[in-house]
């Protein structure tokens, strides 16, 4: 007879647990979420910052491209030297 005794008391106290451990978890939620609040107004606009996320790729775009083409005309150069050097020996 112990035995389904123990077995009524499980199936009642795993439910009352779990909601008292939801309880406590939601209390807890609230309770860091109640931190210094920024006002609305002082606060910039998803818009702004987008604007300024987009603002910044769009320098450092700007910066790899000239990058990029600095090290394209360099290479360039280089290549043509090479040739002309080969040229030049070849001549003589």
């Amino acid at each position: 007879m112990a035995l389904p005794s123990a077995w009524r008391v499980m199936c009642v106290a795993i439910p009352v647990m779990s909601v008292v451990a939801l309880l406590s978890v939601s209390i807890v939620g609230a309770s860091q979420d109640s931190g210094s609040v920024i006002p609305a107004e002082s606060r910039p606009c998803v818009d702004c910052h987008a604007f300024e996320f987009m603002q910044r790729a769009l320098q450092d775009l700007k910066k790899t491209a000239y990058n990029l083409d600095t090290r394209a005309e360099t290479l360039l150069l280089r290549a043509e030297k090479r040739g002309l050097c080969d040229c030049f020996r070849a001549i003589h």
